[in-house]
């Protein structure tokens, strides 16, 4: 799903109502087509006026802009560079989070891919390029040209708000369009696909005196298979099992992935990817409620498609999206869906969509005869699910290890479980193959050997640490560690005892606090735990230690956040202002970072 924005191009009225008329006949695609065309042919001609004026102008200086928290706008953007490079443009490819700010006002063109992260917000590791961007000391960029492609997911109120919100400062700022920000959804490939050719053809009609040569077949090299996101590696379960105890109020578990011969590495802070496939038993359901067959063959994008290999294998089909919203209410006629795709209807639409399933819409406002390919076609294809790495390859070679708790709830009196997270609980067992690949996560990486770190996480948010602790183990490192750890209850959830007490009998890890929330009569978590320790993480922090959070985004992460203020307030003996300030330089220097989902 892609959506754009007008930025009133100079044209005559004659030529503005003819555009007018186009656009409003035309679908996203279409138009991100339509201007790569376009583009194609203003270069034919331009290529023309080389020949004859052989003065024609170089093209600018180009820099390409990421902002990510999982990694797929980094993805993104270094297929964008590619790109340009296959047509002769140099490009610069920068981070956010290590771009240096004060270049912005030397820049000439921006190409900017951007995702948001929650509700609204910029990617953690962005957030100091935007509070700078927004800030009162970002430089006028009345020379600059930019854009946009922002990733996000449409199933939030505030969809691809980060890439909006650039989109609007750039433009105040005094810069110009290059082209109209596109807003992907989580099926983001075609659209910047699309994005990426209409620029890469505009750009390079531009750069009319700048020669392109083909390199030498004798140079080119033969590259081995890669196993990436789009080409995933088919890995073996080793093992498979619960290490929580009995009576647990949580389930939890220990997935161990064979990567022989997969030519795979990763470092420590980084994710697998799994390439799941949906429950049978929802899929069943489905296409009962649809009184469709499961044999049922249609096409879909010059293919044929099988109605039951389609619901498992490729669309997503629990979440309920804005997309698939329009097509029910379209189908179905139901006045209360119409209602919820109304713009000023952004929230209550939002809530609807977090507390209706796609079967639960379904079975809401029935719909006879539904036609395969056109319900399809308002689902979004199925996403990998990343699991944060709970092993170091240095360690266990040519394995991948994962902590996975089953997402599990209750919804209109009926069960419902994660996708992927309910496939490896209740269907994988050793000897089970799963597509995985790895997603490579620089935001969230061990410092040199001898600089202490500080972890903090709950339940499976413990994942990375112990990959932390087995690398350092390994190599010897003589840096101080600490852990922070909570959970419900210390007899039952307890998540690798035997190992953290193994890592602290042998010094890799100096120090360890927990927190189970279940065990007194008040509610302790891993905040009230920093806080006790509030000296000591402040004097750790002071040395140089680099401090670490994994585990939910909603609580967690927010609490920590506010407790380490809170800790540098006190012990620093300054005011909250000046505490935030520190604590921002820690992000900065790459000394806080974190991984929250």
């Amino acid at each position: 799903m892609a959506t754009s924005e007008t930025p009133g191009p100079a044209l005559t009225p004659a030529q503005w109502r003819l555009v007018e008329d186009l656009a409003g006949a035309l679908g996203p695609h279409q138009m991100l087509w339509l201007s790569g065309y376009l583009a194609g042919l203003a270069e034919n001609r331009q290529q023309v006026d080389v020949r004859e004026d052989p003065q024609a102008t170089s093209a600018r200086k180009l820099r390409i802009l990421y902002g990510t928290e999982t990694g797929n706008a980094a993805e993104v953007a270094r297929a964008v560079q590619a790109a340009l490079s296959e047509r002769g443009l140099t490009s610069d490819l920068s981070d956010m989070a290590d771009y240096k700010v004060r270049q912005l006002s030397q820049e000439e063109d921006l190409l900017i891919v951007v995702s948001t992260y929650g509700e609204g917000d910029p990617p953690q590791p962005a957030i100091g390029f935007f509070e700078y961007l927004e800030g009162r000391k970002a430089p006028k960029l009345t020379g600059a040209r930019f854009a946009i492609l922002a990733l996000g997911d449409s199933t939030y109120e505030f969809f691809c708000e980060a890439g909006k919100r650039l989109d609007q400062r750039l433009e105040d700022l005094g810069a110009q369009r290059l082209s109209l920000r596109v807003d992907c959804d989580v099926d983001y490939d075609e659209a910047a696909q699309a994005w990426t050719d209409a620029i890469t053809q505009l750009l390079r009609a531009e750069a009319r005196s700048v020669p392109t040569f083909a390199a030498p077949a004798s140079s080119v090299e033969v590259v081995a298979t890669r196993y990436d996101k789009r080409n995933p590696f088919s890995a073996t379960m080793l093992d498979n099992i619960a290490i929580v105890g009995r009576g647990s109020t949580k389930e939890t578990r220990h997935v161990e992935f064979s990567l022989e011969g997969s030519g795979l590495t990763y470092e420590p802070g980084d994710a697998l990817g799994i390439t799941a496939s949906n429950d049978p038993v929802v899929v069943s359901r489905l296409i009962d409620t649809l009184a469709l067959q499961p044999s049922t063959e249609f096409k879909f994008k010059e293919q044929t498609l099988n109605l039951g290999d389609a619901l498992t294998n490729r669309f997503e089909i629990t979440t309920a999206t804005p997309r698939f919203l329009q097509y029910w209410a379209l189908l179905s006629e139901a006045e209360a869906l119409k209602q919820l795709l109304q713009e000023d209807r952004a929230g209550e639409r939002s809530a609807f969509l977090h507390t209706h399933h796609i079967i639960d819409i379904l079975r809401r406002f029935p719909v006879a005869d539904v036609m395969p390919q056109g319900f399809v076609s308002a689902l979004r294809p199925l996403q990998p699910r990343l699991y944060s790495l709970a092993s170091s390859l240095a360690a266990v070679p040519d394995e991948a290890h994962l902590t996975v708790a089953p997402v599990r709830y209750k919804l209109h009196g009926e069960q419902r479980s994660g996708v992927a997270s309910g496939l490896l609980a209740d269907h994988a067992e050793p000897e089970s193959v799963f597509p995985v690949y790895i997603q490579s996560n620089p935001h969230f990486r061990l410092p040199v050997d001898d600089v202490p770190i500080i972890m903090i996480g709950a339940g499976t948010g413990v994942a990375p640490y112990r990959a932390f602790m087995q690398e350092r183990e390994v190599r010897g490192a003589e840096g101080k560690s600490w852990l922070f750890f909570g959970e419900r209850n210390f007899r039952t959830d307890f998540l690798y005892q035997s190992e953290w007490q193994t890592w602290l009998k042998d010094g890799t890890l100096e120090r360890m606090d927990v927190a189970f929330s279940r065990d007194g009569r008040e509610k302790n978590y891993v905040q009230h735990r920093m806080k006790e320790k509030a000296r000591d993480i402040f004097a750790w922090l002071e040395e140089g230690a680099h401090i670490y959070v994994c585990g939910d985004a909603a609580n967690l992460a927010p609490d920590v956040h506010s407790t380490l203020i809170d800790i540098v307030v006190t012990e620093g003996r300054i005011g909250p202002d000046a505490a935030q300030d520190y604590v921002r330089s820690l992000q900065s220097d790459h000394r806080y970072q974190r991984d929250v989902y």
